[in-house]
């Protein structure tokens, strides 16, 4: 991370963000803050924290790590102030590699398991502000609507007990777009960076984008291609695979929103 501040006014709005959804806010945050990194979160048993950082490096662009909090806290120094218990808008629950609950509010949760191990994880979101300032539509932020989100035949590079599919994320870019959008995304490799595919969805496994495993499907118009970037969403791929006995993670396409200005990772 390259060492730049955020203005003021970017710092407010971010904590603003955040007292909002403390406050109650349950909705994707794609668009929220502009400007402000936005980051995906998993939180494994101290006894699968070494699995799981192993399976990061090993998949970085897929598992990009931005900070790893120690057992039972819940601050982190990206954002000063904030609750990792309370500052997402939703939260996923899971046992055994099943999704069991889905909460708005994870103190309790943090309380009862004081041996969890929080990881923040890059967010593709991060580089949506570039793009849509370069003139590239963003369609889920257009349709108010959630990312589509895709687990794919690719299979992440295993680690320890942990294994499963590399998850994608899906943006309709016009074609005479997609080079700009490798381009501006790809100075971004902290947070996924470039598209790991382009078109052609059946090459990744993917049969139908009407129909995404997390997320909403979006329109894609006449002139168009489905460009997809790996995902944060990853790691709860890997925690359905591998039957990890217990985790908490955002739900998909509710993030947490930092201090720290996107240009931080750019080039990082």
């Amino acid at each position: 991370m390259r060492l730049i501040k955020a203005s003021r006014q970017a710092i407010a709005a971010a904590r603003e963000a955040r007292a909002a959804i403390r406050g109650g806010f349950d909705r994707p945050t794609a668009g929220m803050a502009p400007g402000m990194t936005q980051a995906n979160m998993i939180c494994l048993p101290r006894d699968w924290a070494f699995d799981f950082l192993l399976y990061a490096q090993r998949n970085p662009q897929s598992c990009p790590v931005l900070d790893v909090i120690e057992a039972g806290d819940y601050r982190t120094p990206l954002a000063e102030g904030a609750d990792l218990r309370s500052d997402i808008p939703r939260y996923r629950v899971w046992e055994q590699g099943r999704l069991v609950d889905d909460v708005t509010d994870a103190t309790a949760l943090w309380r009862q398991h004081p041996d969890l191990v929080t990881f923040l994880i890059g967010c593709s979101f991060t580089f949506e502000t570039p793009l849509r300032e370069a003139g590239i539509e963003i369609r889920h932020i257009t349709d108010g609507c959630n990312v589509p989100m895709y687990k794919t035949s690719r299979q992440c590079r295993p680690a320890g007990r942990l294994s499963g599919e590399l998850v994608v994320s899906m943006r309709p870019i016009p074609a005479d777009r997609v080079s700009d959008a490798v381009t501006i995304s790809g100075r971004f490799p902290a947070v996924h960076g470039a598209p790991v595919h382009i078109g052609e969805p059946h090459l990744l496994g993917i049969a139908d984008l009407q129909h995404p495993d997390f997320g909403d499907a979006v329109r894609i118009e006449p002139g168009e291609l489905p460009v997809f970037w790996a995902c944060g969403v990853t790691p709860q791929a890997a925690v359905m695979r591998s039957g990890v006995p217990f985790a908490i993670s955002h739900a998909p396409g509710h993030m947490f929103i930092t201090d720290i200005p996107d240009a931080a990772w750019q080039g990082a």
